[in-house]
């Protein structure tokens, strides 16, 4: 567990041995083929999970109101989230072949607790950034290595390539290579990682899943003409289902080129 998480752990013992008495703990279903969607009422400011059986996906970048859970067989764990309006929020996690609920739309008066902003009981800033040095020092040691191939795509010049995929404690690492041999610059709007489940061919049963990276290294807002550049997204661990696919999405700003790369 990185400094944020003992830190997080830290903060929530002194609050739950406050509340924990006061309510019985719900139980939320998952397992490794289905997404369980958590809405919270207000952005999720920090979660973590008791074991590695189970992930829990959010965005940390820019505080989202909602979390992706999925968990394979092992022993039950917990889930404790904190949102940004201090409020504490604790389940139990079990996993189950048949899922009863998909989507849980959390309520106020659904938490344990809720903290003061008080400076003692906040992450502190420097743990935050070494879990960001943490990021970059992972990121770097991969992009000294050799060039791998998993997937790549080529289109109207640009060539898009997923080159790894490192699983790393709580994160995934994605080694990505684009190369531009256009003839005109490249100016990156976005790049976005999915999840997809089912057939575009069958849309009833189609669904794409957005991954929010945690961190993002050596990403580029320009491209230039005869330009190679290999970058890492960080993502939030997951494990992709027996009929599940992951699709990356490069779309050029002030331009029409798009490119989807699928795996």
């Amino acid at each position: 567990m990185k400094r944020s998480g003992w830190a997080m752990c830290a903060v929530t013992m002194v609050c739950l041995n406050m509340v924990w008495g006061q309510r019985s703990l719900d139980t939320i279903y998952a397992n490794a083929s289905k997404n369980v969607a958590l809405f919270f009422p207000s952005p999720i400011r920090q979660a973590i999970v008791g074991s590695e059986d189970f992930v829990f996906s959010y965005d940390r970048e820019e505080a989202g109101y909602f979390g992706l859970l999925q968990g394979v067989e092992g022993v039950d764990s917990n889930l404790l989230v904190i949102t940004s309006d201090h409020r504490i929020y604790a389940y139990i996690l079990k996993y189950a072949k048949k899922l009863p609920q998909l989507n849980h739309f959390i309520r106020e008066g659904d938490g344990i607790g809720k903290i003061g902003p008080t400076k003692g009981l906040q992450v502190k800033e420097d743990s935050m950034k070494d879990e960001t040095s943490h990021f970059d020092r992972i990121s770097k040691l991969l992009l000294d290595g050799k060039p791998k191939n998993i997937m790549t795509k080529h289109k109207k010049g640009i060539r898009l390539r997923l080159e790894d995929m490192v699983y790393d404690g709580r994160e995934v690492y994605l080694v990505l290579g684009i190369r531009n041999r256009s003839g005109i610059d490249f100016e990156v709007d976005r790049l976005e990682v999915f999840r997809v489940n089912g057939s575009s061919k069958r849309r009833a049963s189609y669904q794409e899943i957005p991954l929010n990276p945690i961190h993002r290294y050596g990403m580029p807002k320009r491209i230039k003409d005869g330009e190679m550049v290999r970058i890492v997204c960080v993502m939030s661990k997951f494990v992709l289902g027996d009929k599940e696919r992951l699709k990356l999405v490069l779309e050029e700003l002030h331009g029409s080129r798009r490119m989807e790369l699928r795996h």
